[in-house]
């Protein structure tokens, strides 16, 4: 790999993603090129089945990629164990979790199993990261309860506090708004947008909400079927890519507004 600069939290080089069989090959998407910078909120944008959730799992090294590398802080992905990596990604996904007894403390405090050696044992160092998390995304006063006991929206946000006790220089979220209604979608992006203000974490979501992406995020990916663009979305609106987002007569996006509308 070329010499990155430091700022760079992620970076892919020809990347291929998709899904291998002893028999078949299936190409989702290839040489992608992406880079992220230390401290920036990043949408990541694109049709169903385009393949956002194949990149985010390959990026997190859930799945492996079927050509390219990534490399985070300027390792190739492929050098670390499932336990250093997990002190540099933390992946929050959209499926519930197990029927169990945890209250929301005990779930964000499994943030910190990659540094207890998964023992039982939280040190006062451990606690004051739980507390930090749960303080940043606004919970504390959720910490005795079930989390089975919460809302959509307060779950959501109770996995992303477990995400930052993981204190990982990068977070990556899988449709981190899906079945939520617009106020609770809008205060998980205010939430996002603030930790990225506030610890200068990267962020990286995938998600339908169009405009609140443009809203909120410092940079956008789009992925469609034959490319995939990262910039700034002034640059984005500027070079009109955001009018293949949506191949439907009733979808325009209206500069002026920058937003898409219904027509």
């Amino acid at each position: 790999m070329q010499q990155q600069e430091t700022q760079h939290i992620l970076v892919t080089e020809d990347l291929s993603i998709g899904y291998s069989s002893k028999k078949t090959i299936k190409i989702v998407a290839e040489k992608i090129q992406l880079q992220l910078k230390k401290g920036t909120f990043v949408s990541l944008l694109g049709k169903n089945g385009i393949g956002k959730s194949t990149l985010l799992r390959t990026l997190s090294n859930v799945q492996k990629p079927l050509q390219g590398n990534i490399y985070i802080n300027q390792k190739n992905v492929k050098q670390f164990n499932s336990n250093q990596l997990a002190t540099c990604i933390s992946l929050v996904l959209t499926e519930r979790l197990p029927e169990s007894q945890l209250s929301v403390f005990e779930l964000v405090a499994l943030g910190r199993q990659p540094y207890t050696n998964w023992v039982d044992h939280l040190t006062t160092f451990d606690i004051e990261k739980i507390n930090t998390a749960m303080e940043l995304t606004e919970i504390t006063h959720l910490a005795s309860q079930y989390y089975y006991e919460l809302s959509d929206g307060q779950f959501q946000r109770v996995l992303i506090a477990r995400a930052l006790a993981q204190d990982t220089s990068l977070i990556i979220l899988d449709e981190p708004t899906a079945h939520l209604d617009l106020h609770h979608t809008l205060q998980i992006f205010r939430v996002l947008k603030k930790l990225v203000t506030e610890t200068s974490k990267t962020i990286l979501i995938s998600t339908h909400e169009v405009n609140l992406a443009i809203k909120f995020s410092d940079e956008i990916a789009l992925m469609n079927e034959n490319s995939f663009y990262k910039d700034t979305s002034d640059k984005l609106i500027e070079n009109n890519l955001f009018d293949s987002l949506f191949l439907d007569e009733m979808i325009h996006f209206d500069k002026n507004l920058r937003q898409f509308i219904i027509k």
